[in-house]
């Protein structure tokens, strides 16, 4: 295939996620999504044979044909392994994937998708249409298939948006994709599927109607169902919020979860299980609070690695004052990977950009803290 289209964003060394798209929809069709997916994911996306600009090859195609097409991505971006999200035809290729080549996926998203698609009058229908249309034509009758009612009147965005995809994609790609899933079925192969998969349904969704999309979490290993309502069937461009929290945490973990796993990391288990006992009812609230969205939103977040941010933390401590908060960190910041020498250099800095009585009581906390951790650690070892 021609890998014209191929876009890659995000922070390089995050984890991989591939997005395989919606008959009739570009890569931009994810517009929504990329804010939020690439503060943590190396994001992959991709056109169809057919769609986004992308060529059309001659003669018949399948979806294994289209999955070879993911792979061939995968490939060109360097990624081994990945995690995939696919919407409608997307989920149908990222399942072939997770089902043929199980090692290539980390995770799965599946939304608005099916193993098979029937009745296949429909598409022979729409195969028709395309010998003397265009799939921009189709845009009235999509539209209500798509979003939910009343939604396109007040939300001329997301029209447009569909109509610009619908307006790149050839009358032979179109085609092409529909003879595609007329014939596939995967459902006597969805027990193979090992990477943990999260299936999306929009509540309104005509397409892939909840116990279709019930039906699909039951026959794979594992699998979470989360209805998304009200929602049809782009459900990513209609809830756009709910879609990435469902996703993010599938794909990077539950936040109150990451949070606590790197709050250990950093703090480590005796100041956590000290803090976790000691939090009755008026502050376990706010515990719950700080690891899910400090250690789990934001420390976690792949931009700076946590060498970084502990240097960051410590600096932004001393200028503020909070010296009871410093000792923890500077603990933490030995856990990162920061030698003594390194925490001195970060406290000198403060003391020329915070001023010098703010670094002398932070150097005193430091001596206090890390020749006593210090100590410790050497008694422990005799």
């Amino acid at each position: 295939m021609s890998l014209q289209g191929v876009r890659v964003d995000g922070p390089p060394g995050a984890p991989a996620l591939v997005l395989s798209n919606s008959l009739g929809c570009s890569a931009d069709m994810w517009a929504p999504q990329m804010p939020a997916l690439t503060q943590r994911f190396r994001v992959v996306r991709y056109e169809h044979r057919g769609h986004g600009g992308a060529g059309t090859p001659d003669g018949a195609w399948t979806v294994d044909d289209l999955g070879r097409d993911l792979l061939a991505v995968m490939d060109a971006a360097g990624f081994e392994r990945a995690s995939v999200m696919g919407l409608s035809l997307g989920g149908t290729v990222a399942m072939w994937l997770a089902i043929n080549h199980p090692a290539r996926v980390d995770r799965l998203v599946i939304a608005c998708s099916r193993a098979s698609w029937p009745p296949k009058e429909m598409w022979a229908g729409r195969i028709e249409a395309m010998r003397t249309g265009r799939p921009a034509d189709l845009l009235s009758a999509l539209l209500g298939r798509w979003f939910t009612p009343g939604f396109a009147g007040v939300h001329p965005d997301a029209v447009a948006l569909v109509a610009s995809m619908l307006d790149t994609a050839s009358p032979q790609g179109y085609a092409g994709c529909c003879e595609a899933l007329s014939e596939v079925d995967l459902s006597a192969d969805l027990g193979s599927i090992t990477a943990p998969t999260l299936v999306l349904a929009g509540s309104l969704d005509p397409g892939v109607p909840i116990a279709v999309a019930a039906s699909l979490a039951e026959a794979i290993p594992g699998s979470s169902l989360q209805v998304i309502s009200p929602g049809a069937h782009l459900i990513n461009v209609e809830q756009p919020g709910r879609f990435n929290a469902a996703v993010i945490d599938h794909l990077a973990g539950d936040a109150l979860e990451r949070g606590r796993a790197t709050r250990r990391a950093v703090l480590g288990d005796s100041h956590v299980e000290a803090s976790e006992t000691g939090a009755g009812t008026i502050t376990s609230s706010f515990v719950d609070l700080i690891t899910r969205y400090a250690w789990g939103d934001v420390w976690t977040r792949p931009g700076l690695d946590k060498r970084t941010r502990s240097c960051i933390t410590l600096a932004m401590l001393v200028a503020m004052g909070r010296f009871d908060e410093l000792g923890m960190h500077l603990l933490g910041a030995r856990r990162n990977g920061l030698s003594d020498e390194e925490i001195v250099e970060v406290l000198l800095q403060t003391a020329i950009y915070c001023g010098v009585p703010a670094a002398n009581s932070a150097f005193a906390v430091a001596r206090r803290v890390l020749e006593d951790d210090a100590g410790a650690a050497g008694g422990a070892g005799d």
